[in-house]
């Protein structure tokens, strides 16, 4: 069974590294997705990914294939719309690449409601709050958190891709009947692309923090869509991007 740390050797000894390793998603046994991420989580994974590309509704069955060395998921049918001819290959660097124009990237999603107002030093503070333990030990991994709109840490994901960390998380919801995310906040430890908000406004998220910087799509797509971004939390500080009247003072 895969693993989600090595032990390798280097000219000064030894380190511990993140695992990157391909991951196959099949759909009634029909192959139609490969990532590569980090072991673990793999179900969350698969149901985050589909729902994130508006290829499913809601929570189904999945499961590893029985060989697991195989790096095989297994999630039941029917999809929800037809992907046609497209396949996907991800990476855990840039997630879906390569699909050509942006509106064969764009799922549709409903705008985002009102949602909750929260005090900024609350926002900017939340990466703080992450737990990153295989970060910690590798220090080559993302993370990606849900909390609650008084900070509380609901659940977090470590994945070397950070498309898959989110995917993992919004998988975790779904099966915890969490989604819509409405009245959460999404965080995670890096910059913020537009799939990163693409996948938060399909599950409902109506606010996303990043340690980094958001590219313009991901800000164009957060202001269509309703989202509040912010970007450059650090040391109790942040900006904010797009719809900050979820943001108050203190």
């Amino acid at each position: 069974m895969s693993t989600p740390y090595a032990r390798v050797e280097h000219d000064g000894g030894e380190d511990t590294v993140a695992v990157e390793e391909p991951l196959e998603i099949r759909v009634d046994d029909e192959p139609l997705a490969v990532t590569m991420r980090t072991p673990g989580h793999d179900e969350e994974l698969a149901l985050g990914f589909l729902f994130g590309e508006g290829l499913i509704e809601g929570p189904r069955e999945v499961g590893l294939t029985e060989d697991l060395a195989a790096n095989t998921v297994r999630v039941s049918g029917p999809l929800t719309r037809d992907p046609g001819a497209r396949r996907f290959y991800t990476t855990s660097s840039c997630g879906v690449c390569g699909k050509g124009a942006l509106e064969e990237v764009a799922v549709h999603s409903a705008p985002i409601g009102d949602g909750p107002t929260v005090a900024r030093s609350l926002v900017a503070g939340l990466p703080e709050r992450l737990e990153q333990p295989a970060f910690e030990r590798t220090g080559g991994l993302h993370a990606t958190g849900l909390f609650d709109r008084e900070g509380k840490l609901l659940l977090t994901r470590e994945d070397v891709g950070r498309h898959n960390a989110m995917d993992k998380v919004v998988g975790r919801a779904l099966l915890d009947g969490l989604v819509p995310l409405h009245g959460r906040i999404l965080c995670v430890s890096g910059r913020l692309s537009f799939e990163l908000v693409q996948k938060a406004a399909v599950a409902g998220a109506p606010i996303l923090v990043g340690v980094g910087a958001p590219s313009s799509l991901a800000i164009s797509l957060a202001e269509d869509r309703g989202i509040t971004l912010c970007g450059f939390a650090r040391r109790g500080r942040m900006n904010v991007y797009t719809h900050p009247e979820r943001i108050t003072e203190g």
